[in-house]
């Protein structure tokens, strides 16, 4: 967690939230949500920003998994009213690096720089995390951030399909809307 939009942000808290892997999938979802719902409460965020996913064919049950975990997290911040944004992972690099294919280290290195740590985040994932924060918090200094309502993370089929079903319209969600386009259409 990164305060403030300052040149100068404040780390406030970062870390891993851990489920042991022997435990069911929906043992560890639980586990995550009831994470993420205690930190929430705990550091009161104003706003979440999160990276956006994308396709790794060669390793299509991590990028599954990272999905379900991806809802948790949206899940977690919609029960308590955060509005999420997200960010692709080459620009969340290239805010921080300058380019879009920085290395795990790299990014480590610049986190561990611009916040004067002793040594880099580990695991490599904390300091993505962070500079996800980062990159939110460059997008609202320069007027560049929106909150994730046209989600042009998705699969173009995908996207089409909610746009074909009226997705947000009506005052229903997104996901009400594509339900009774996918039964309209049969």
């Amino acid at each position: 967690m990164v305060d403030g939009v300052s040149r100068n942000p404040v780390l406030v808290e970062a870390g891993v939230l851990k489920s042991p892997a022997s435990q069911p999938l929906a043992r560890r979802l639980k586990d995550l949500h009831e994470g993420l719902v205690e930190v929430i409460e705990k550091t009161q965020p104003e706003m979440m920003a999160i990276e956006a996913l994308f396709s790794n064919y060669r390793h299509p049950t991590s990028a599954i998994q990272m999905g379900h975990a991806r809802g948790v997290l949206l899940l977690a911040a919609s029960q308590r009213g955060l509005p999420v944004y997200d960010y692709p992972p080459a620009r969340v690099k290239k805010a921080l690096t300058g380019g879009g294919r920085a290395t795990k280290a790299q990014m480590q290195s610049m986190i561990q720089s611009i916040f004067s740590l002793e040594k880099p985040p580990e695991p490599p994932d904390v300091a993505d995390a962070i500079a996800v924060a980062l990159c939110h918090s460059e997008a609202i200094r320069e007027g560049r951030a929106m909150p994730n309502t046209k989600r042009k993370s998705l699969p173009g089929p995908i996207q089409d399909a909610m746009e074909k079903a009226g997705a947000g319209k009506r005052g229903k969600s997104p996901l009400d809307n594509v339900i009774e386009g996918i039964f309209r259409d049969k």
